[in-house]
């Protein structure tokens, strides 16, 4: 008697728990407007890529994402806001490369923590960059333009694309690992570290695929090498940098990240429903004119897949003697 009145309870709790108002929230996930925190300004490629998967996520849902940009600091803003955002699955960020492994490799006080602050949700894109030269200097492969830049003793200028960022320390680890000798030139932004290279003032520099393609496809600019593991679709003619120099990859990417402490019955819906709307044809169509490449995977997946990256920025950070500012 006393046993069946012990499952008789516990069958009770069961039941209860089942049909408590945060079990039931979790199942009917999303059930009002979801905030996605974007650590860069409108207009930038990161909100540009954003508003495009939250618009598709949103048709999905049946509910409105409502895109948060808050640039500024290397992204600590918008990342330090994600970090203390309620945990409960309406707030998530959307979150370039450079924010989540550059940023607290070189600030001292970055405000979050990938490690305690925040989970990682769910890989959606890579967005490998391009190293060119001018193409009147004749220079052909990465190979041959790391022994003109030795012969030129130190007179060859990299233009650096935004001091910190991931242009940066690929071309910086590039100039390295060729002895090229080139002396880093900063400048506030891709395009003015572009027209250095195109008015002569430079010699190399990294940026993304849109930004320098209308220059390659004028001819005024030589793609010497993609930084991604293997070479791009539909610039299969562009080698890669491990070609030249084995092992080297820098690529930039977007993930989605939430609040630690978020209920995992939704990261893993997230999870989900962010690679299905990755699969959208018109979506890889409009991402390829950007250079930007759906990478889709598990949650586990993307945790080992950030986790890696962050290895590599490691690297290339200590490597290259940076230290945190």
């Amino acid at each position: 008697m006393v046993q069946r009145r012990r499952m008789l309870l516990q069958a009770a709790a069961l039941g209860a728990a089942i049909c408590s108002p945060a079990t039931r929230a979790q199942a009917d996930y999303p059930n009002r407007p979801v905030r996605l925190i974007v650590p860069a300004g409108p207009g930038s490629a990161p909100d540009v890529v954003a508003r495009l998967v939250a618009e598709r996520l949103g048709a999905l849902w049946g509910r409105v994402l409502i895109v948060d940009n808050r640039p500024g600091a290397g992204g600590i803003p918008g990342m330090s806001a994600l970090a203390r955002s309620t945990p409960d699955g309406y707030t998530l960020g959307f979150v370039p490369a450079a924010m989540a492994v550059i940023t607290p490799l070189l600030f001292r006080q970055p405000q979050f923590s990938l490690d305690s602050d925040l989970v990682a949700v769910a890989t959606l894109a890579t967005s490998p960059l391009l190293l060119v030269t001018p193409a009147a200097g004749g220079v052909r492969t990465l190979a041959e333009f790391a022994r003109a830049s030795q012969a030129k003793a130190g007179r060859a200028n990299f233009a650096a694309p935004q001091t910190g960022s991931l242009p940066h320390l690929a071309g910086e680890m590039v100039n390295r690992l060729g002895r090229m000798n080139l002396f880093t030139v900063p400048y506030p932004a891709p395009p003015a570290a572009v027209s250095a290279v195109l008015s002569g003032d430079a010699e190399l520099t990294a940026d993304g695929v849109p930004g320098l393609l209308p220059h390659i496809r004028s001819g005024r600019l030589r793609a010497l090498a993609v930084t991604s593991a293997q070479r791009l679709p539909g610039f299969e003619d562009i080698p890669t940098v491990a070609e030249t120099y084995p092992g080297f990859e820098a690529i930039g990417w977007f993930s989605l990240f939430a609040p630690t402490g978020t209920p995992d019955e939704i990261v893993q819906k997230v999870n989900r429903d962010a690679a299905r709307v990755m699969q959208a044809p018109e979506l890889i169509a409009r991402l390829a004119e950007m250079g930007i490449y759906p990478r889709t995977g598990s949650t586990a997946e993307t945790g080992e897949f950030v986790t890696a990256q962050r290895q590599v920025m490691k690297r290339f950070v200590a490597e290259l003697g940076l230290k945190p500012q």
